[in-house]
């Protein structure tokens, strides 16, 4: 029997090339996105259900699950992909966005993990694969709040792994490095105001650099292997990182100490 898989985001960039992907290898591949009805590609593929889900929209949530088992059978893995990023002065915030970059990362994680694991518990079966970041465990200048919800996952996810592992559900964690999707476009909420001229110099340097960083990006390819080795095989393994970026500068989050690597950080931005 085929399993099948359930992706967030997957109308773009890393969730849309992981469902191809899973598509690839045999999987019923449940592609969920806001505007499913926009979505030209997936759609013409066989064993392919492409569903609305907006993590922050419990009915959609809901709505997608059921309507996956209803046509799959079963649902064995749940990829929580869907995020963006906002960057930029906390002070220049409003706090609406603030709570929207929360709630779109963590809550909706919460929320999508959640409606699942009833699922998952019955079957005593299923992995549940949430996309962290290099981010979220290290940080760059002006990225305190989509940093903060990537930490949160990683420590949410930990966490889940102790209670879920004794039902046989397994929880991993993908950390990317810089991916060539529209991370830099719409999925990229930059907040500044030049009035406050105290943080002008930074916002400069956070241009400037993420001008230099974009251009040596990884494919998404890289991150749908990842997910597919985190969903199939059958270790305890929690974490996997995607990208020779991710590889590297997480590598050296281990070994240096703190004023090391920060201040590395620092002299690639131009302190």
């Amino acid at each position: 029997m085929k399993k099948t898989i359930l992706i967030t985001g997957a109308s773009s960039g890393i969730g849309k090339e992981t469902a191809k992907y899973f598509h690839e290898k045999g999987w019923n591949v449940i592609a969920t996105m806001r505007t499913p009805e926009k979505e030209d590609e997936l759609t013409k593929l066989d064993n392919v259900l492409v569903s609305k889900l907006d993590v922050t929209d419990l009915e959609s949530i809901n709505n997608a699950i059921s309507g996956g088992i209803e046509k799959f059978g079963k649902i064995d893995a749940l990829v929580n992909n869907a995020g963006y990023a906002a960057y930029g002065p906390l002070e220049a915030f409003p706090r609406e966005k603030i709570i929207r970059q929360f709630n779109t990362n963590v809550i909706g994680v919460l929320d999508v993990t959640r409606a699942i694991l009833p699922h998952f518990r019955a079957n005593k079966d299923g992995v549940i694969v949430n996309i962290s970041s290099m981010g979220g465990k290290m940080t760059f200048p002006l990225g305190s709040l989509y940093h903060g919800t990537k930490f949160a996952i990683e420590g949410i996810s930990e966490s889940l792994h102790f209670e879920l592992e004794p039902i046989g559900i397994k929880v991993k964690i993908v950390e990317p490095g810089v991916i060539a999707t529209d991370f830099g476009g719409r999925s990229f909420d930059f907040n500044n105001d030049p009035s406050m001229e105290e943080y002008q110099g930074t916002v400069d340097k956070l241009i400037k650099f993420q001008e230099h960083f974009l251009d040596a990006a990884s494919e998404p390819i890289v991150v749908a292997e990842q997910i597919y080795a985190a969903t199939t095989d059958g270790t305890n393994k929690i974490r996997y990182e995607a990208g020779q970026d991710a590889v590297e500068l997480l590598d050296n989050r281990k070994k240096l100490d703190d004023e090391t690597f920060i201040g590395g950080i620092k002299q690639q931005f131009g302190f």
